[in-house]
C-alpha cells in the first residue's frame, strides 16, 4: 500500500507535538504558572519568546505545557465514544431486528440536538472539569461511530466468510470479534482522527467559556479567553495558543484524510 504524503505530513506534525508534550520540562523556559508583575504584557522578545500575559506569565512556556492537556483531551476523549458507538453499531448492524430498532431509536433521540450544545448542557449540569467533559462526550459522541459501524456490519454480515463462520457453528461473539470488527475498523479509525480535532477544539471552547479546567492551568482555551480583552494591545496572548491549536488540529486532520485516501486506494 502506497503511503499518502498527507498522512506522512500529519503524522510528522502530531509526532512533533507529542515530543513537545513529553519534553515540556526541558523545552519550557520558565514555570508556566509563575507570576511576574515586573513583566506584565511584555511583547515577544529574546527573554520571553511569545511574550507574557496580564500577570506576567510566560506565554511560550504555557503553550508548551498546554500541549500535554490538549493531547490528553483529544486522545482520551475519543476512546469512550468510539467503544460505545462501535459496540452499539456492530450489534445493530449484525443482528438487525429489534436490536437495530432500539439502536436507531437511541440515535433518533440524540441526533436532533446540536453536538456542542448538548455537550455544553451536560457539562453545565455535571459541573466544569475535564472528567465531566469526557462523560458528556461518551453520552453524545458515540453517534457517529455507531452509524459507521452499523453500515459496515450490515455489509459484512452477508459476506461469504461470515456466512461460512456461521455454518461452521462459531458463536456470534466470536464472529463479531474475529471477522466483523477487524473489517469494520478502518473507516472508524479514519473518523476518529477527525474526531480528535473536534474534541480538542470543543475542549478549548469549554475552557474559553470557563467550564473546562480551572485557571491557572496552562490550557489553550483558557489562554485565548484571557487574552481576548487585550487583542488590540497584546495580541500575542491569544495568538500563539490559537496557532498551536490550529497546527495540532491540522496534524490530526491530515492523518485522517491521508488514511482515507490510502484505504480507498487499497480497496
Amino acid at each position: 500500500m502506497r503511503i499518502s504524503p498527507m498522512f506522512l505530513c500529519g503524522l510528522t506534525l502530531v509526532v512533533l507535538w507529542g515530543i513537545v508534550a513529553l519534553a515540556a520540562p526541558l523545552l519550557a523556559t520558565s514555570d508556566p504558572i509563575a507570576i511576574n508583575f515586573e513583566a506584565i504584557l511584555a511583547p515577544p522578545s529574546s527573554e520571553h519568546w511569545f511574550g507574557t500575559d496580564n500577570v506576567g506569565r510566560d506565554i511560550y512556556s504555557r503553550v508548551i505545557y498546554g500541549t500535554r492537556l490538549a493531547l490528553y483531551i483529544g486522545l482520551l476523549g475519543v476512546i469512550s465514544p468510539m467503544v460505545i458507538g462501535m459496540t452499539i453499531g456492530l450489534l445493530a448492524g449484525y443482528f438487525g431486528g429489534w436490536v437495530e430498532m432500539l439502536a436507531m431509536r437511541l440515535l433518533d433521540i440524540t441526533v436532533p440536538f446540536p453536538f456542542f450544545v448538548l455537550v455544553l448542557a451536560i457539562v453545565a449540569v455535571l459541573g466544569p472539569g475535564i472528567e465531566n467533559y469526557f462523560i458528556a462526550l461518551a453520552m453524545v459522541g458515540w453517534v457517529g461511530y455507531a452509524r459507521l459501524a452499523r453500515a459496515e456490519a450490515i455489509v459484512l454480515r452477508s459476506q461469504e466468510f461470515v456466512l461460512a463462520a456461521r455454518t461452521m457453528g462459531f458463536s456470534h461473539g466470536y464472529i463479531l470479534l474475529r471477522h466483523v470488527l477487524p473489517n469494520a475498523l478502518s473507516p472508524v479509525v479514519v473518523y476518529m482522527m477527525t474526531d480528535v480535532t473536534l474534541v480538542i477544539l470543543f475542549g478549548a471552547a469549554l475552557g474559553f467559556l470557563g467550564m473546562g479546567v480551572a485557571p491557572p492551568t496552562p490550557e489553550w482555551g483558557i489562554m485565548i479567553a484571557e487574552g481576548q480583552i487585550y487583542v488590540s494591545t497584546a495580541w500575542w496572548i491569544s495568538f500563539f495558543p490559537g496557532l498551536a491549536m490550529i497546527l495540532l488540529g491540522i496534524g490530526f486532520a491530515l492523518i485522517g484524510d491521508g488514511l482515507a485516501r490510502m484505504l480507498r486506494i487499497e480497496r
